[in-house]
């Protein structure tokens, strides 16, 4: 077996990591039952390029447990828990994925994720559907279809799609309610906190916190930022969302008025230079920058580099910039994905729900093998519905359901007052 992790030796620490995130992910665990004796993935290659966690592990047993030969690389160069990959390899899965690993390995350990020569994909960010399309095409006449986790992601594919590039079904599990009503809004909130905190032990009562995109991920950010007796402006460019922003009690301006006012900005669009030139001229000594979406480009850490006459490192993945006339502007985890690059990501509880979308997107799509033309598809309302009543479930909470007179009612036109 092929793998390039950063150290074997952590296994049985990252083993107990995957337990304990196993005990708070009941949802999977039923499908995963199901699967053992179903086995709906029986000889089926599929290659995955996802944050390697202990969640993501629980993914891959469910899956391996329905007959998937699986392999997996990282989505994020600083994502990978380095022991649950140790754990992963010693239970017989082939990984590629280093935490802290350049751009080149990084891009290396797809290509050796594709060497597999998938009939499923599993992305979290879509390099890997990308990397196929344009370097591996030669693999497609294999592929059955994919799933995609994120929202940047998701605009990716479907960006392909209106071009007439994808060339095999995905289903978007970001977009399923169980997923970006709770993954994105309460997992990034809470963990996009956490890993802000760990960085930097800052204190955030009293802090002004500025949100850059009130989506699902910005809201979360900006009630658990408040939540913890911080002041939190938010920045937008839709009229609605800046208009929902308002609100729900937060104030509203544009980033370069924010940029003098911030003592931490954090973003969450899925843009690229976001946080920019002009904006680094404006903030106060002292600032704070994390990025809690999918890629490093939402700060313009380029031109960063460029305004310094300094740097250096003053904590783990604190980068010190020293700017003309002696202000210092600090950028977290090289302004990668903060709540995994300086700490745990979502709680597993949250991803249960997500994986739970993963792993019965990909049963939908080897049900539906041949049915489904190129392109992006939502998760089933069923397959959304089923995952949230499991949930439900787990939680030890019973909900109503409708009467015959009230279905009745419900889907008659005749009857008013």
């Amino acid at each position: 077996m092929k793998y390039d992790i950063g150290d074997i030796k952590l296994a049985a620490e990252g083993k107990f990591r995957i337990e304990w995130a196993s005990r708070q992910m009941p949802v999977l665990k039923l499908i995963q039952e199901r699967f053992s004796k179903e086995k709906p993935f029986k000889g089926m290659r599929i290659s995955g390029c996802l944050h390697i966690t202990s969640e993501t592990a629980n993914l891959a047993y469910a899956l391996k447990a329905g007959g998937a030969d699986l392999v997996l690389c990282a989505s994020n160069p600083l994502s990978t828990q380095d022991d649950v990959a140790a754990s992963l390899v010693k239970s017989g899965f082939p990984m590629f994925c280093i935490k802290g690993e350049d751009n080149k390995t990084y891009y290396s350990h797809i290509m050796a994720a594709l060497d597999h020569k998938p009939q499923l994909t599993i992305d979290d960010g879509a390099d890997l559907v990308s990397t196929i399309h344009q370097e591996r095409t030669g693999l497609l006449r294999d592929v059955i279809g994919g799933t995609e986790e994120t929202t940047t992601g998701v605009i990716r594919l479907k960006n392909m799609a209106r071009a007439k590039k994808l060339k095999y079904p995905v289903i978007a599990v970001n977009d399923a309610k169980t997923k970006h009503f709770f993954d994105n809004h309460y997992g990034t909130g809470q963990s996009t906190i956490d890993g802000i905190t760990r960085a930097t032990n800052i204190l955030w009562s009293g802090n002004v916190v500025v949100v850059a995109g009130y989506g699902y991920c910005g809201r979360g950010v900006a009630r658990r930022a408040h939540g913890m007796g911080a002041r939190v402006i938010v920045c937008e460019i839709d009229p609605i969302s800046a208009l929902e922003a308002a609100m729900d009690g937060f104030q509203v301006m544009p980033l370069m008025h924010a940029a003098a006012l911030g003592d931490v900005f954090i973003t969450l669009t899925g843009n690229r230079h976001v946080i920019d030139r002009a904006h680094f001229a404006r903030m106060k000594n002292g600032a704070i920058l994390a990025n809690s979406g999918h890629f490093n480009v939402e700060i313009n850490i380029p031109a960063l580099e460029r305004m310094a006459t300094a740097k250096r490192r003053t904590r783990r993945l604190v980068d010190e910039y020293e700017l003309a006339g002696g202000k210092r502007i600090y950028l977290l985890g090289e302004g990668r994905l903060i709540n995994l690059a300086a700490a745990e990501g979502h709680p597993a509880s949250v991803m249960d729900m997500s994986f739970a979308n993963q792993a019965l997107g990909l049963e939908y799509l080897v049900k539906n093998k041949g049915r489904l033309k190129p392109d992006v598809y939502p998760v089933p309302l069923e397959t959304d519905n089923e995952v949230g009543l499991l949930k439900l479930k787990s939680m030890d909470i019973v909900i109503d359901k409708l009467t015959r007179e009230q279905q009745k009612y419900l889907g008659s036109w005749e009857e008013g007052t």
